[in-house]
């Protein structure tokens, strides 16, 4: 059978795809095979325009509305555009879609028989994000994780072909894991956004109301509520260790990967003072590849 190639990125899909270099863990290095690598770009990929959309970073009336088919009168809805490119993503699975980055998808989808529903969890959690601005709960926070979060790792799974009910769960421990520490870093971003997904019920455990949470810099209170959420995260992030050890060759090393990055971003912040207010705390390189190793020599080998 004849390998059908990859069809080369346009200068809108690569603009997207470069934000995969600003998150805390490798999406796609280039240790892996050159087909794991398209494949888990083209999904990444496609949560990156989902997330943009909901987070309105996406001009109005621009390229995407125009691709989508959203008329320049609506496309500064966001719920409109999240249609829109729902529609497209059921075209992925049944015709032919309008927008690259879901052509791009296409081929994955059918290599893989992967289904839409992480992908349709993806787009569902962005809907969320325009009615839901606050959390009551842990658990309701927990609840939003396994729409925006869980559906990427097990995408991941199901591309490498070695899921299984055990590595879904421990792989939506570390995503869950990863989408906290991502809340931690955003905190002023998220605000200035009209969101918190710091828990209501931790906000008056700690005594933080939400004008301590605009200040330039965190006071002692917040502070002690960052370092509280940012333990539940590394706590997430341990169950994760398994799921490292199940795997073997590059897989494995791609997985210490994203536990490892979520570890060096928690390792930034409480380098930070747990003051995560000024900006997202980011790792360096040294403390990435310190967490990565750390990882590694943790995670139990099975089989």
């Amino acid at each position: 059978m004849t390998e059908t190639r990859p069809t080369r990125p346009d200068t809108h899909e690569i603009a997207t795809l470069d934000k995969a270099a600003d998150e805390n863990f490798p999406v796609a290095p280039f240790f892996l095979p050159r087909a794991w690598r398209a494949d888990l770009m083209a999904v990444y990929g496609y949560a990156r325009l989902v997330d943009d959309i909901g987070d309105g970073d996406l001009a109005p009336g621009g390229a995407d509305a125009e691709l989508l088919g959203v008329q320049a009168a609506g496309a500064d809805d966001r719920l409109v555009m999240l249609d829109a490119v729902e529609a497209d993503l059921l075209r992925v699975f049944d015709g032919t879609p309008r927008h690259p980055i879901l052509r791009t998808l296409q081929p994955v989808v059918t290599r893989h028989q992967l289904t839409p529903e992480p992908f349709l969890g993806l787009i569902e959690a962005n809907r969320v994000d325009q009615r839901v601005m606050r959390y009551e709960t842990y658990e309701d926070l927990l609840g939003y994780c396994a729409l925006s979060a869980n559906p990427v790792g097990r995408l991941v799974l199901a591309i490498t072909g070695t899921a299984s009910p055990e590595r879904i769960r421990r792989s939506d421990a570390v995503c869950t894991a990863l989408q906290i520490v991502e809340h931690l870093q955003d905190v002023a971003e998220d605000l200035a956004r009209g969101r918190v997904y710091l828990p209501a019920e931790d906000l008056r455990r700690f005594h933080v109301d939400e004008e301590s949470l605009a200040a330039p810099h965190a006071g002692a209170s917040v502070r002690a509520l960052v370092a509280f959420e940012a333990e539940r995260a590394h706590r997430l992030l341990d169950e994760g260790i398994p799921l490292v050890g199940s795997v073997h060759g590059r897989l494995r090393l791609l997985l210490a990967g994203f536990t490892g990055g979520g570890r060096a971003a928690l390792t930034a912040i409480k380098s930070a003072g747990f003051d995560v207010l000024p900006g997202p705390p980011k790792p360096t390189k040294l403390s990435l590849l310190r967490e990565v190793g750390a990882v590694l020599r943790t995670a139990p080998r099975k089989g």
